[in-house]
């Protein structure tokens, strides 16, 4: 494992072990419903049977998780893949999808944002990556995780973009790799 911001650790996590607790952490950081933790239980097994794909974790010095984040590489048949493709052809930027390291999901609890912990988890991910880019999906809004995304590189490819089931748009966002550093 290796010292991080906020005195947690970051280190590998057995996301398929440890679903439930990753997602209690989702749950708090992005205000999920109980059927919206189960349906997303059954994504996270499933993401984690994908080739290439990782997870890693924010550890407390009790070994309770603060914070995680996976993904994998992109495959353009991937569910993601081919809502957010007609958007980004429309952009002229659909060639992101090829050659790409997807975040999936970047989470922290509450009690541990605004201390590096969601930089130090994306920068270590994909800097074992060998791809040469990063993309990802956020709510369309101004928020502190779009400029913690924008701090390190990603820029928008699409914006408005409309999942189906979700409320709210999202923006789709790229970055090359190496991410960048402060």
């Amino acid at each position: 494992m290796v010292p991080s911001p906020a005195g947690l650790e970051i280190g590998p996590l057995d996301l398929g072990a440890r679903v439930d607790e990753a997602l209690r952490v989702q749950a708090v950081a992005f205000g999920l419903s109980e059927e919206e933790v189960g349906i997303r239980r059954y994504i996270v097994q499933r993401h984690m049977t994908c080739p290439g794909a990782r997870a890693l974790g924010a550890f407390t010095a009790d070994g309770a998780l603060a914070g995680f984040v996976y993904g994998m590489p992109n495959d353009r048949a991937h569910w993601w893949s081919t809502v957010v493709e007609p958007y980004l052809r429309a952009t002229g930027t659909d060639g992101w999808l090829d050659r790409a390291f997807v975040i999936t999901e970047l989470h922290v609890h509450p009690g541990f944002q605004g201390h590096g912990v969601g930089r130090a988890l994306i920068t270590r991910i994909t800097d074992a990556a060998t791809e040469p880019r990063s993309i990802l999906s956020a709510i369309d809004t101004e928020s502190p995780a779009r400029a913690l995304y924008r701090s390190l590189g990603y820029v928008d490819l699409a914006r408005q973009v409309r999942f189906p089931s979700a409320g709210l748009p999202y923006a789709v966002m790229g970055a090359p790799l190496p991410l960048l550093r402060r």
